[in-house]
């Protein structure tokens, strides 16, 4: 029986239609979920919208709507970007789903039955943008939210339910404790720790005079906190369609989850009520949570007010799907804040995957064309010597490129495959295959043009993850009819491909193309000082 590994992003919040930080965190998710269907795994991959709370129902009203239509249609855009993004997700989760709401109930009634729930009184600064009270200390100056740090919070002085998080303190230093890699990077670990050891209050889990959400099962006056409801969203999205929407049946295959990605402003709500929620509820915790850092543009936090957001449709249109896929997962290294350029972005892509690889592919396929009769030349890759430089770095690749991807280290994948690239332009160039055929020397001619050949496959499949598309057209100019479209591992694939010599001798090649055209600057940028 195949393995298992499960996986979710965030459950977008659905105030406005992705942002690029949604689709840094949803690509990185699908790219992680391609590589473990190559490997052989049964992929559950969850991503979804978390659609109830005060915000969305504000949202709707200024614009005309109610908040069904206005989720709706922003959960349709979602959807709409996931697919340009060649996203393939197995399950897309959405938080007025009545089945979600039988799970809601059940999942309510055993954190009830543990006397984890009571009735109580809420003062504090509440912030509308984050659905969560912040501490006095947390608060910018002018009682500004930390995170949406163009907003001020609303006090609020409510009779709430409360969930009993500060029970779980103990339990959950002992969890890190014995669980150390159960929050990465380490960086985030510590900042989790941090808090926990200050001291945990206990946290509402309703409001009153809300009416978009889910009724509190035991007092139909209040209505659920929207992250209490939303964490749920990933149970609910493990329910097989035919099945009845009971926590039984939801978690009867795929929990725990083996890996929740999510960025750093929801830290708190995945590290630390989450596990507490679930501890309450007697269930296993998930296996890691791995946070994400933010993205900046030009160095500047990105913002309406600052005019310099970036729309991931328009940069998805102009420049295409495995363009975007590649520069996020190479340039900025996954845990840390990374910045887009488009200077930059443009530059990397050309040098990269236009010239680095696409001209290596080329000119080794018109060579191939000229040299060998438009096949892949008569040689068996076992018999290219263990020293041969090529299949030396090819090795190591194979080697290496798995952990590279189980650590979500995707800028690491991208440096070790485009060294072997680098390192077939220069070998070409200092053999000269050119000149060595027209001395007469057809096998070392052969020998070379293989090596070149298979080292570009390899490549290929190490980055097919990344770069679906283009590793598919290389497959295709090298003979091969692949897809590589991410819902299962293609018949000829799996991991038995990363490995040196599978390209088969004399197999006819396609007519060389380029597989990558070169980018250019808008006007408007490359103009720009």
């Amino acid at each position: 029986m195949s393995p298992h590994f499960s996986l979710t992003t965030p459950l977008y919040y659905v105030n406005a239609l992705p942002h690029i930080g949604s689709a840094y965190t949803t690509i990185a998710a699908d790219v992680l979920a391609r590589f473990y269907r190559l490997q052989g795994y049964q992929v559950r991959f969850i991503t979804g919208t978390d659609e109830h709370g005060q915000k969305i129902e504000r949202t709707a009203q200024q614009r005309g709507l109610s908040p069904q239509a206005h989720c709706d249609e922003i959960a349709a855009g979602f959807q709409a970007l996931w697919q340009q993004l060649h996203i393939h997700y197995d399950r897309f989760s959405r938080t007025t789903s009545p089945r979600h709401h039988a799970i809601v109930n059940e999942f309510f009634q055993r954190v009830w039955d543990n006397g984890d729930i009571y009735l109580g009184q809420q003062q504090g600064w509440y912030c509308v943008e984050c659905e969560e009270f912040k501490e006095e200390r947390e608060l910018l100056e002018g009682r500004r939210c930390p995170i949406h740090v163009n907003r001020t919070v609303e006090w609020r002085d409510e009779r709430n339910y409360f969930f009993r998080l500060s029970k779980y303190q103990p339990a959950l230093l002992d969890y890190y404790a014995e669980h150390p890699d159960f929050v990465q990077p380490p960086s985030r670990r510590n900042e989790v720790l941090s808090f926990i050891e200050q001291g945990l209050q206990d946290f509402s889990i309703s409001r009153v005079n809300l009416a978009w959400g889910f009724p509190v099962p035991t007092d139909p006056d209040q209505t659920l906190y929207v992250w209490f409801d939303a964490l749920l969203g990933y149970v609910t999205a493990l329910l097989e369609p035919e099945d009845e929407p009971t926590l039984a049946n939801a978690l009867k295959t795929w929990w725990p989850i083996n890996l929740h990605i999510i960025g750093k402003d929801i830290l708190r709500f995945h590290a630390i009520s989450w596990p507490a929620m679930l501890m309450s509820a007697g269930l296993p915790l998930p296996e890691q949570i791995f946070v994400h850092g933010f993205l900046t543009k030009d160095g500047q936090k990105m913002g309406k007010s600052l005019g310099n957001t970036l729309d991931p449709f328009a940069l998805v249109a102009q420049y295409g799907a495995d363009a975007v896929r590649y520069y996020f997962m190479k340039e900025v290294e996954f845990g840390r804040d990374g910045d887009f350029s488009e200077t930059r972005f443009v530059n990397i892509l050309n040098a990269d995957l236009a010239n680095d690889l696409g001209n290596l592919l080329n000119r080794t396929l018109k060579m191939a064309w000229k040299y060998t009769d438009g096949k892949v030349p008569n040689v068996q890759g076992s018999a290219i010597p263990r020293e041969h430089s090529l299949r030396q770095l090819a090795e190591h690749l194979c080697q290496t490129y798995g952990q590279g991807y189980r650590q979500l280290a995707f800028h690491e994948v991208c440096q070790q495959a485009l060294t072997l690239a680098r390192a077939g332009n220069k070998f070409l160039d200092e053999e000269a295959p050119w000149k060595r055929y027209k001395a007469g020397e057809t096998q070392a001619v052969a020998e070379i043009l293989y090596c070149v050949l298979e080292s570009v496959r390899l490549v290929a499949y190490v980055l097919a993850p990344i770069i679906p598309q283009l590793s598919e057209a290389i497959y295709g100019q090298l003979g091969y009819s692949i897809k590589f479209n991410g819902s299962v591992a293609p018949d000829l694939l799996g991991d038995r491909q990363a490995q040196w010599g599978v390209l088969p001798a004399s197999q006819p090649l396609a007519n060389p193309e380029p597989i990558f055209q070169k980018l250019s600057l808008p006007a408007t940028v490359a103009d720009s000082p």
